[in-house]
């Protein structure tokens, strides 16, 4: 498959409404159609955006999930646009927090099941945790998947670029009491990395939690290419790959590693 030059990249942040599936639903294909009027390639939404987490209901959400694939395949098909997003998939009896990623041609990409379950907000008794990282094989080149609390584990940013990824996507509901985290460790994982991130989050309250936002995408050198504030919005950026390239030329942070003086 040929690799584009650029992609222009667009981010969608939501106000989730906990259990509301319809409601989300329409708010999120309102963003997407947006996204696709400003020239996007690509939207990204949040973290289990068609219900939140709605742990009561979580099974019947997922039932619902390969109805929404539908709809999004068919959306991605006519707009020519790329759709990534968070939401709740039933197997064998377990519910997993699986990331979709669906090609502009409507075809699925791939998929990820988060592995960092985020214990404080009892993720792992209601979750089955994923066992893979995961590139996908796209019409924009490589892309990796992560799945919120994954961006603090840069092993798993590392593979994903050593895997071939030129941008990461980002999706996640991460909250007003360590947004400063969530802003320094999406950079972080840009610069360490030397590649593209496209980080959507949630906007909003859920119960006692505040979202804030701060959806980006971020440069190989850091640079905010793109920012939402507090607010349920939209925004894209353009992708130029060559600035990978151009990065690594100066000095190569993958190329530059020593496996074994880590022990690894």
């Amino acid at each position: 498959m040929t690799q584009p030059q650029s992609v222009c990249a667009g981010i969608l942040q939501l106000d989730i409404q906990k259990g509301e599936a319809d409601l989300n639903l329409k708010n999120a294909l309102r963003g997407i159609h947006r996204l696709s009027e400003k020239g996007a390639d690509l939207a990204v939404l949040p973290e289990m955006w068609s219900c939140g987490f709605d742990y009561p209901h979580l099974g019947m959400h997922a039932k619902k999930t390969p109805e929404i694939l539908d709809t999004l395949s068919g959306l991605a098909k006519k707009s020519g646009l790329m759709i990534a997003g968070s939401l709740p998939e039933e197997d064998q009896g377990n519910i997993y927090n699986t990331l979709y990623l669906m090609d502009k041609n409507g075809s699925l990409s791939g998929s990820y099941r988060k592995i960092h379950l985020f214990e404080p907000n009892q993720e792992k008794l209601y979750f089955q945790p994923g066992d893979h990282a995961q590139v996908c094989e796209t019409s924009a080149g490589p892309v990796g998947l992560m799945t919120c609390f994954d961006l603090r584990f840069p092993e798993l940013c590392r593979f994903l670029a050593l895997d071939g990824a030129r941008m990461v996507i980002i999706s996640a509901q991460w909250p007003q009491s360590r947004i400063q985290h969530w802003d320094i460790l999406l950079q972080a994982r840009a610069i360490e990395n030397q590649i593209f991130i496209v980080a959507a989050n949630s906007w909003g309250r859920d119960d006692q939690l505040k979202f804030p936002g701060h959806s980006q995408i971020i440069s190989p050198t850091g640079e905010r290419l793109a920012y939402l504030e507090d607010a349920e919005a939209e925004t894209t950026a353009t992708l130029e790959f060559i600035n990978i390239f151009n990065a690594r030329k100066q000095f190569d942070c993958l190329l530059e590693r020593v496996p074994s003086a880590y022990g690894l």
